[in-house]
């Protein structure tokens, strides 16, 4: 239904933001263009001065070329996850008009918009664009595809699931949503109001959106926000936006210039000088409040002239706080009591929620609301609306305590009886006082499974939150402090720990629950860098456990956090008991299989036999795949046992194996809509098994694509360390020497390491960077110290930490002796290794020490081995070297068009210097 508007409004002028307005012009232009380029524009500043009308302008200048959608937040009710999100999107998937917004005009007789806005233009959301298409012409499964399960709830058109969603798959579900609208409707302008009161999934959106990479795309956002109200995480996304903006703009407040052309505009040129500069002093320059102030003089009838200067003091306090309450309550108690009812609905106001509100019958309603309309408080009439925020913001704080709880308590009841769900109702039940309420906790534990479900776990964490402080009963406050470390674990670890920790110590929990708690703890612990502390933790729950499938559980997360510990007190003791608790089992339930996984990985750190580590690896699996409860996405145990279990596979020269793990844990991830952290590790996996593969160009792309993923998670995280590893020691590979320690110096790729392993072994891969940049002397250190801490823990794999034949090269010169013996130990590790890869890699080391035949020999033992392996650059530089050493120019060649092949740009260069040397000399 239409919004009321006042009769006879006079159209302003929007005075002294020319700059702004060029520049909306030029960016609505660029974007309806030959060529549609999009961007950014933010407009902010104190409240009243005139962002509205800045984006009312904006609109009326793409009105007609392009599609224009409008959101606007609300200031007395706390919106729902992604609701401006579903005010900007959601009409045109389902193809109908958005709610107006209100035109924040005066009453019959009045002078236009509150803000100060021309009325010339439709204010944001007056009317649809043409470009808008016709109902039932989209197909929302068809527009959203494979992410219309993902999106969906998040946009309220399909329930939400059962499994919580990944919050940046969702933000990466609606970017390309925007992207095909974009594509399907043409040119998009979406305009955001009063943005410092939008959810904050909105608005994590909205910064995440601006932040992607391409600017080509047709989409305009145009954001407005108040300076003073933008506090917390509110204010850092504001923040975010503001930085990638193509132009942000601090309103100030109008000159006493402006201020007098405003008022003759409205009350005639004869108002004289002094009454403009009183005017200019009573408001301070605020466009709402002048254009307020102005109206009660034109309702008043009060002459524009010196002599009535003196009175505008007394009409602008009832503009704005006490003076607005007293004006409010002279319209009698039951028009107070509805205006309260209206402010706690906030914005988009239902009439019939109002009467329920206000406990009056829709007669007495209907001329309640009239009565507001007419003193400029309210407009429309089913939805209602406030005049402007600012009155808004004034009656919601004005209204007692007492009643306001009453009346959101009353709001949550109505909203839940229409079967809009807990979620809808969350907003207002998060303002009810605490009273002990079993009922309204359980409705919050809905409401916040329900945020988890579309994506939403800080709306959930607040939901939980509050439930804590109604109080719950004793037996559910720890089921609360569960669900509570449950919904913060993905987004704060910290946090999670405190609320875990908290639901142990009540000891009211079932068994059951408890061994869940215990791993949950763990899993925040070790996403915390605090892996050490997650072992002790399930550790020390294992020994009050009695025997049973619980202890066994608990006895394998031990072993998982154990094992994935960078530095560990006694790391042969620990894998001499995996190895007892492993050796009899024949993987026949999960904890079975996990505690497989975990014995494969382990034998492949400590360089055991590759043929037995794949023997052990096949008994975790069921029909060749991992056994249900044990996949990517399965929250039992978490990614890390197939992760290491690929990894066992990968270094056993079973990249085949890898390579399909791998790649279905990329497809898990993007299919659950996991595009975060989960995504950015599977990318890592991904790109390194290209790595061993010798496909070093497709390598470096997925772990690129890793850091950018994992980079918007946040920063320093245990998923940074291994793609950044895993690139430099690619990147290496390549003969890209500056582009590794460009990596390495951006990630802070140097000690203090992670607490938790790194893969390859971080420290290893320094010391070749080091080693490649000419800094010997720091890499021998490195090196040593390396080797040292790693054959402490039993830790012998030369494939996955590749230290000793690196140190060996280094120290060659001054120390052959010890360079002797290293390549010693690289070799005997290697042939009791025994794959193809470690044995031709370490003979390749083991030439490097000697001279004429002898280097020969080995390395054509090193490549007849590398021929049988899977990894193409260590053949090819085993190739390359040997072509050099026996002066073979074929052999040479095959090395150069291996190395080209693999995108080993050094070592090409390397062999055509070689090939050019031997030309030159005959």
């Amino acid at each position: 239904m239409p919004v009321h508007r006042p009769q006879h409004t006079v159209a302003l002028p929007l005075l002294e933001r020319e700059p702004e307005l060029a520049a909306a012009a030029n960016a609505v232009d660029a974007l309806c263009g030959a060529s549609p380029t999009g961007g950014l524009l933010v407009y902010r500043g104190a409240a009243g001065l005139g962002k509205t009308a800045l984006l009312t302008e904006v609109r009326r200048l793409a009105e007609g070329r392009c599609a224009v959608w409008t959101a606007r937040g609300g200031e007395t009710v706390t919106p729902g996850p992604f609701a401006l999100v579903q005010q900007l999107l959601r009409p045109i998937l389902t193809a109908r008009q958005p709610p107006l917004p209100p035109d924040r005009s005066a009453g019959p007789g009045d002078l236009g918009d509150a803000d100060g806005v021309s009325d010339a233009g439709a204010a944001p959301g007056d009317r649809a664009a043409p470009e808008l298409p016709a109902a039932g012409t989209v197909n929302v499964r068809e527009l959203l595809g494979d992410r219309y399960d993902i999106v969906g709830p998040a946009l309220g058109i399909t329930p939400p699931g059962e499994q919580h969603a990944d919050p940046q798959g969702v933000r990466d579900g609606l970017d390309a949503l925007v992207e095909r609208l974009a594509t399907t409707h043409g040119p998009l302008l979406l305009i955001v109001d009063d943005a410092q009161w939008a959810d904050l999934e909105t608005l994590s959106w909205l910064a995440s959106f601006a932040r992607r990479p391409g600017r080509g795309l047709p989409v305009l956002v145009v954001v407005a926000y108040r300076t003073e109200e933008a506090v917390d995480e509110t204010e850092r996304y504001l923040r975010i936006l503001g930085t990638h903006a193509r132009l942000i703009v601090t309103l100030r407040e109008l000159t006493g210039e402006a201020t007098a052309a405003l008022t003759r505009s409205a009350l005639g040129e004869y108002a004289d000088d002094v009454f403009c500069r009183e005017v200019w002093a009573v408001t301070g320059g605020n466009a709402y409040e002048a254009v307020e102030l102005l109206a009660k003089v034109s309702d008043s009838g009060l002459r524009p002239v010196e002599e009535s200067a003196g009175e505008l003091r007394a009409l602008g306090a009832s503009a704005r706080g006490t003076g607005l309450i007293a004006r409010l309550e002279e319209l009698g108690t039951a028009t107070t009591r509805f205006a309260w009812a209206a402010a706690v609905l906030g914005t988009d106001i239902s009439l019939d929620l109002a009467v329920t509100l206000a406990g009056m019958d829709h007669e007495e309603a209907a001329e309640c609301a009239e009565r507001l309309r007419t003193a400029r408080i309210l407009v429309g009439t089913d939805p209602l609306e406030f005049v402007h925020p600012l009155i808004a913001g004034s009656v919601y704080r004005a209204t007692p305590p007492a009643v306001r709880a009453a009346m959101h308590g009353l709001a949550a009841w109505a909203v839940s009886r229409s079967g809009r769900g807990a979620a809808a109702a969350a907003p207002h039940l998060l303002e009810v006082h605490p009273d002990g309420d079993p009922e309204l906790v359980e409705q919050l534990r809905e409401a916040a499974a329900e945020h988890l479900a579309v994506g939403a776990p800080d709306a959930a964490r607040r939901c939980l939150e509050r439930a804590l402080l109604e109080p719950p009963l004793a037996s559910v406050r720890t089921v609360l402090l569960y669900e509570l470390g449950c919904a913060t674990l993905l987004t704060s670890p910290a946090t999670t720990v405190g609320h875990l920790r908290a639901a142990l110590d009540t000891q009211q929990l079932d068994d059951p629950l408890r061994v869940d708690v215990v791993f949950r703890l763990s899993q925040a612990l070790t996403h915390n860098n605090q892996t050490g502390d997650a072992a002790h933790v399930v550790a020390a729950e294992a020994a009050r456990t009695p025997e049973g499938p619980a202890r066994m559980r608990l006895q394998a997360a031990h072993f998982l956090w154990e094992s994935v510990q960078a530095i560990e007190d006694d790391g042969p003791d620990r894998s001499r008991r995996l190895a007892r608790m492993a050796s009899g089992l024949a993987g026949r339930g999960n904890t079975e299989r996990v505690l497989l996984m975990l014995r494969a990985f382990d034998g492949t750190a400590r360089g055991e036999s590759a043929e037995e580590i794949v023997q052990i690896a096949e008994r975790a699996l069921v029909d060749g795949g991992l056994p249900a409860g044990v996949g990517w996405t399965d929250t039992a145990w978490g990614f890390e046992p197939p992760a290491l279990l690929g990894l066992s596979y990968a270094f056993a020269d079973r990249l085949d194996r890898a390579e399909s793990l791998f790649t279905e844990a990329l497809r898990a991830f993007e299919i659950s809509g996991w595009s975060g952290g989960h995504l950015a590790f599977a990318h890592a996996l991904v790109g390194y098994t290209q790595r061993r593969r010798g496909r070093l160009a497709e390598a470096e792309m997925y772990l690129r694509e890793s850091l950018r993923l994992a980079d918007r998670v946040g920063n320093g995280l245990p998923m940074h360390w291994d793609a950044a590893c895993m690139l430099i020691d690619t990147l290496l590979a390549r003969g890209h020497v500056d582009e590794a320690a460009a990596a390495a110096e951006r990630y802070a790729f140097a000690t203090p390491y992670s607490s938790s392993i790194v893969i390859p072994d971080a420290p290893s891969v320094r010391g070749r960077l080091l080693l490649a940049l000419g800094r010997r002397d720091e890499a021998v250190a490195e090196l040593t110290a390396t080797g040292e801490a790693l054959i402490s823990r039993g830790r012998h794999s030369v494939v996955m930490a590749p230290w000793s034949l690196d140190l060996a090269r280094a120290v060659a010169e001054d120390e052959p002796r010890r360079a002797a013996q290293l390549v010693s130990y690289a070799r005997d590790r290697a042939e009791r290794f025994g794959t193809h890869t470690a044995i031709g890699v370490a003979l390749c080391g083991a030439a490097a020490l000697k001279e004429g035949p002898a280097k020969v020999e080995l390395l054509a033992q090193a490549v007849a081995h590398l021929e049988a392996s899977p990894c193409r650059y260590e053949l090819a530089v085993a190739r390359v070297e040997y072509g050099i050493a026996a002066g073979f120019p074929a052999e040479l060649g095959w090395g150069l068009e291996l190395a080209e092949s693999c995108g080993a740009d050094g070592l090409a260069d390397r062999a055509r210097r070689a090939m050019e040397s031997r030309h030159a000399q005959r």
